[in-house]
């Protein structure tokens, strides 16, 4: 067995791993209930299969000077997607669109209490 069958395998792997890992996410996105579980599942798996993918990418293209673009592409995605998963839970919860059954405890409601009593004065 050779070295490229070796890498092409590792690829393979990568890629087939990095798209079940979309694929969880995808399912976590149509079959949660509220806003915030379907927020988890769609950033979670997804920038872990991406890296994966972008790993396999690497693998099979060989070239060197890939690999920093490919490593800066991954680092915005890990940089963006919790900042973007934050707003998005910031906005839902001042907003009352989740289900407030599902929060085991919720540490915000004092906190949102007494910044919205403070905007009315």
């Amino acid at each position: 067995m050779s070295w490229h069958t070796v890498l092409d395998v590792i690829a393979l792997l990568c890629l087939v791993l990095g798209a079940l890992m979309s694929l969880a996410a995808a399912i976590g996105l149509v079959r949660f209930p509220d806003l915030l579980s379907r927020m988890h599942a769609g950033t979670k798996p997804q920038v872990f299969g991406l890296f994966l993918m972008l790993t396999a990418v690497a693998i099979e293209s060989g070239e060197p000077r890939m690999i920093p673009l490919l490593i800066l592409a991954w680092v915005f995605q890990l940089l963006t997607v919790p900042v973007s998963a934050h707003m998005v839970g910031r906005a839902a919860y001042r907003s009352k669109h989740l289900h407030e059954e599902n929060l085991m405890e919720d540490e915000l409601r004092d906190v949102v209490a007494r910044a919205g009593h403070e905007e009315s004065r």
